[in-house]
C-alpha cells in the first residue's frame, strides 16, 4: 500500500541572492556596490525611466503601458522600489522579452510592489466601504503621529516616508508622495517638536507600557535622531516594550548592515537590557522570494547587537501568499533560514483599489487551520483581521458571519482612545457590547451577495463601515441567529 503524503511537504531550501548582473542595467554593478546602502538608495526605481534603465529590452511596452495606466487610474502609492527588492522579481525567468514580461507580470513580489492596471478587479476595484485611513489611526492621534488605540499600547509615527512603497500600504493616506487618486495628508510639526510632544504624552500617561516606533519606515530616520529618541524613551520607567518597525530589513537590508547603525542598535539594546525593556524589530515580508541571504545577515546582525527578536508582520494577499504552500514556504524561509519569527499575517485592509489583494474571512480561517502543525508553536503566525474601531483580532474570533453578504461581526474588551475622548457608550451599556462590522471582498461573494452590495453601493455613493451599524440595525437582514456561522 502506498503511504499517503502530507498536504504540505517540507524541504529545506537554502536562501538565494539572485544575480543582479543578469539584468542589463546592473551588469557592471559590483558586490561591494550592491551591499552599499547609499548605492541602493541612489538607484531606487521611481518610474518607467529607471525601470527601462534596469531591464532594457526585457520588459515590453505592454508592461509599461499597464504600469502607467495603473498610476493614472488606480494607484494609491507612487512607485519606489529599491534594487534589493526589484532583484527578487522574476529571478529565474528566461531572458527573452516576451517570456520575461510574462514571468514579471506573474511574479508575486511584483504584484504588491509594482501593481499594474490588469491586476485590479475590473468590476470591484474598491469595496464600497473602502476608506483612506481605514483604521482611523489619525482620528486616534493624541498628539500628531501618536495613535493611542489600545489601553496599554501606542503607535508612534515618526515620519511619513519609506525606502520602498508597497501598493497595499495601510497608511496610504499619509505615507509617500501623492498620486492622481490620493492627495496625501501631511505631518505638520517639525520632527523634533513631534517627538517632544510624543514623549511628553507618554510621561503623562504611565498606563502605556508598549510603544511601536514606526512611520513610514525607521530606516529613513537619520540614525542619530532615532537613537536619541529611543534613549529618551528608555528613560521612561513605564515603558516596558519597544518595537521598531522597519520593512527595510527585507527591502533594504543594507541599511541595517551599516556599522554605524549596528553599533547604535547595540548601544540602545544594552540600555534596554539593563532596564529590562524588551526591544524587538518588526519587519514585513510577504513572499519567500524576498527573503535572501542579505536579509538573513541583517536579521542576524540585529540579534547579535542585542535585539531580543526580529519578527515578521506580513499581509495576506491573493496572488502572493494566499495558499498554504506559499505561506508555509515563507514562514520556513523566515524562521528556518533568516532568524525572523513569523508573527502576524493581516488581512489586507479595506483601503481603496485593494480588492484584488483582499481575502474573505473564511479563506483566512482555512489558511490558519492549514498551517497548524508544521511550524514550531512559537513560530506559527497568527492570522488576524485589523477591524476598524476594534483592532487586531484572530480570524476565528468573529462572533457573527454572514457569508452571503460577506459581513462579519467582532467585539472587543476595551475602549479605544476615540471612544474615551468622545464619551461614547455603545450598545450594551458598559461601552463594550457593540458588534463591529468587517467586510469580505465583494467579488468573492455568491451572486446574491454581489447583487446586495451593488444595490446599496451605486457608483459615487460615499459611506463608511459605521453605516452598517449593529447587525439588528440592518432592516433587510434576516434575524442574526439565522445569519451567524461559527468561525
Amino acid at each position: 500500500m502506498e503511504r499517503q503524503s502530507q498536504p504540505y511537504q517540507y524541504v529545506r531550501r537554502p536562501l538565494v541572492e539572485p544575480d543582479w548582473r543578469r539584468l542589463p542595467g546592473w551588469r557592471e554593478v559590483t558586490a561591494e556596490q550592491w551591499r552599499d546602502a547609499q548605492w541602493q538608495r541612489a538607484h531606487c526605481v521611481q518610474g518607467e525611466r529607471q525601470l527601462r534603465q534596469v531591464f532594457g529590452p526585457l520588459l515590453t511596452d505592454r508592461f509599461y503601458d499597464e504600469l502607467a495606466a495603473d498610476q493614472r487610474e488606480f494607484a494609491t502609492m507612487s512607485v519606489l522600489v529599491p534594487p534589493q527588492m526589484l532583484n527578487t522579481m522574476a529571478a529565474g525567468a528566461e531572458l527573452a522579452p516576451d517570456a520575461f514580461t510574462e514571468a514579471f507580470l506573474a511574479d508575486p513580489v511584483r504584484r504588491y510592489m509594482l501593481p499594474v492596471r490588469s491586476d485590479r478587479h475590473p468590476s470591484w476595484p474598491s469595496h464600497p466601504l473602502a476608506a483612506r485611513d481605514s483604521l482611523h489611526e489619525a482620528q486616534m492621534w493624541v498628539v500628531e503621529g501618536l495613535t493611542h488605540r489600545y489601553p496599554t499600547k501606542v503607535l508612534a509615527e515618526l515620519l511619513s516616508t519609506c525606502p520602498q512603497y508597497c501598493g497595499h500600504c495601510t497608511r496610504m493616506d499619509l505615507v509617500g508622495r501623492s498620486t492622481p487618486q490620493v492627495a496625501k495628508a501631511r505631518l505638520v510639526l517639525r520632527p523634533a517638536d513631534r517627538e517632544e510632544q510624543m514623549l511628553d504624552y507618554l510621561k503623562r500617561t504611565p498606563s502605556v507600557r508598549d510603544v511601536v516606533v514606526s512611520g513610514g519606515d525607521l530606516a529613513n530616520v537619520p540614525w542619530p535622531r532615532l537613537e536619541s529618541f529611543l534613549l529618551r524613551l528608555l528613560e521612561l520607567g513605564s515603558v516596558r516594550d519597544i518595537r521598531l518597525a522597519s520593512k527595510s530589513v527585507v527591502g533594504l537590508p543594507q541599511h541595517w548592515l551599516q556599522p554605524k547603525v549596528l553599533s547604535g542598535v547595540e548601544r540602545v539594546a544594552r540600555l534596554a537590557a539593563r532596564r529590562s525593556v524588551n526591544l524587538a524589530v518588526h519587519t514585513h515580508a510577504n513572499h519567500a522570494a524576498s527573503v535572501t541571504p542579505l536579509v538573513a545577515e541583517a536579521a542576524r546582525g540585529l540579534l547579535d547587537a542585542g535585539v531580543r527578536d526580529v519578527r515578521n508582520q506580513g499581509v495576506l494577499m491573493r496572488g502572493v501568499n494566499a495558499t498554504p504552500t506559499a505561506l508555509l514556504d515563507l514562514c520556513f524561509a523566515l524562521q528556518g533560514e533568516a532568524n525572523i519569527l513569523p508573527y502576524y499575517f493581516y488581512l489586507c485592509d479595506v483601503i481603496p483599489n485593494a480588492e484584488h489583494w483582499r481575502l474573505p474571512l473564511a479563506e483566512a480561517q482555512h489558511l490558519q487551520e492549514a498551517i497548524l502543525g508544521y511550524l514550531p508553536g512559537y513560530a506559527t503566525p497568527r492570522l488576524v483581521a485589523d477591524v476598524p474601531d476594534v483592532g487586531k483580532r484572530w480570524v476565528h474570533q468573529a462572533v457573527g458571519y454572514d457569508r452571503v453578504r460577506g459581513i462579519s461581526y467582532w467585539t472587543k474588551n476595551y475602549r479605544t482612545g476615540l471612544e474615551l475622548r468622545s464619551g461614547e457608550v455603545p450598545v450594551g451599556g458598559d461601552g463594550l457590547g457593540r458588534r463591529h462590522p468587517y467586510v469580505d471582498p465583494v467579488d468573492t461573494l455568491p451572486p446574491e451577495g454581489r447583487a446586495w452590495w451593488a444595490e446599496r453601493a451605486p457608483a459615487g455613493r460615499d459611506f463608511d463601515l459605521g453605516d452598517l451599524g449593529e447587525p439588528n440595525d440592518l432592516s433587510d437582514l434576516s434575524d442574526l441567529s439565522e445569519l451567524e456561522e461559527s468561525g
